[in-house]
């Protein structure tokens, strides 16, 4: 007579929920681990710049190990990475919020310039890592190259900003306005950061008083 087959024993369904918690769990806490080392390096590099940072430091500042730190990332290049990763993709989300189409007959160009001068600056006094990053001498090569494709980014941006204000003039105008706009910003910013309080607040007047005047022929339909 055959010998019945045994059926395979089934694992209680707590058993299976239980372990399959358990890798959720590991990355949920390897998620935080990471959130924490890229805050503390977040301090570091705004703080001491990219070049003078150091792995020890950020694992200081985290309340880490160095060895805890290793375990995430292999160098202080790769924290640099991510984080300028995490950084550009929340500025291009204010890029995506703040600089769009306008129709100049609702929105005055005063308003257009100081909605995005505040946006980008509160955006760098919240993440001072962003500017410590983007404009330090001695960056990763892969950040440079981020920054650039973003740069590009935000000069089309206002580009599709701008053009609605001057509905005539050339594409190649319109580019040209919107790299000196850029330009300026960014040469305003790095007073601004270097400044607190009331006087930094002067800067940012100042900033969007130099670019509306800059601009104000423009909306006025004056072709250059």
């Amino acid at each position: 007579m055959p010998e019945k087959s045994e059926k395979p024993t089934e694992r209680p369904a707590e058993t299976t929920a239980a372990a399959e918690e358990r890798p959720r769990r590991r990355q949920a806490r390897g998620e935080r681990r990471i959130a924490q080392l890229l805050e503390a390096a977040a301090t570091v590099f705004s703080t001491t710049g990219y070049t003078a940072a150091s792995t020890n430091a950020i694992a200081r500042e985290a309340g880490v190990s160095p060895g805890t730190l290793y375990q995430f990332f292999p160098n202080k290049e790769a924290i640099a990475i991510e984080l300028g990763s995490r950084l550009m993709h929340e500025m291009r989300q204010s890029y995506d919020e703040v600089l769009t189409p306008i129709d100049p007959a609702i929105t005055p160009l005063e308003e257009v310039i100081a909605g995005a001068v505040d946006r980008f600056i509160d955006f760098s006094c919240r993440y001072p890592a962003f500017f410590a990053l983007m404009h330090g001498p001695d960056i990763p090569g892969r950040i440079a190259e981020e920054h650039e494709a973003l740069h590009a980014t935000l000069v089309a941006r206002v580009e599709a900003t701008l053009a609605p204000f001057a509905p005539g003039a050339p594409a190649a105008t319109i580019t040209r306005i919107a790299r000196m706009c850029v330009g300026i910003y960014m040469a305003g910013l790095e007073l601004i950061m270097i400044h607190e309080g009331a006087e930094r607040e002067a800067y940012v007047q100042e900033l969007k008083d130099v670019l509306l005047r800059y601009l104000r022929p423009l909306a006025q339909d004056v072709v250059r």
